[in-house]
């Protein structure tokens, strides 16, 4: 078995489905398509990372990724880039208010998701990914404390 399979790829798998679905639902709605990387720099702004340094950081792109994608959801009415009132050199980027009515819509698109998924999955098991994700899982290892034989995996 392939250590990725265990936990990298199905994590990376269920976002994918619920990104698919949340996109699905809101053009449903009447919105405009929403790029995956609109979508993953909105995700950031809404739980409060406003600089766009910041927000590439977060997600491992280029401040220029990022702030084109930022200009590009300005045009479209998500955000508003203002200058940061503590550095006149750095600017932070809002939720516009069309950007918080899409976000209403993101909610009850979430919520269908969930409940789609309960369906499919089961309560228990949706209730069990909630727990988990929503722990402490410390920052990620990056010293490991001894070298792992080649082939080795971790379980």
């Amino acid at each position: 078995m392939i250590a990725a399979e265990t936990l990298l790829v199905p994590l990376m798998n269920a976002f994918l489905w619920f990104d698919d679905g949340l996109q699905s639902y809101l053009q449903a709605q009447g919105w405009h398509e929403v790029t995956r990387s609109q979508s993953m720099v909105m995700a950031n702004v809404v739980v409060g990372v406003s600089k766009p340094s910041d927000i590439a950081r977060n997600l491992g792109l280029s401040r220029q990724s990022v702030h084109t994608t930022i200009m590009q959801m300005a045009k479209l009415g998500m955000v508003e880039l203002n200058h940061d009132p503590e550095d006149g050199r750095a600017w932070v980027v809002t939720v516009s208010e069309k950007g918080r009515a899409m976000g209403r819509d993101a909610d009850d698109a979430i919520a269908a998701l969930t409940a789609e998924l309960r369906r499919r999955i089961g309560s228990r098991n949706v209730d069990n990914l909630i727990k988990a994700f929503r722990e402490d899982w410390g920052p990620a290892p990056v010293i490991w404390p001894m070298p792992l034989p080649k082939g080795a995996w971790l379980y």
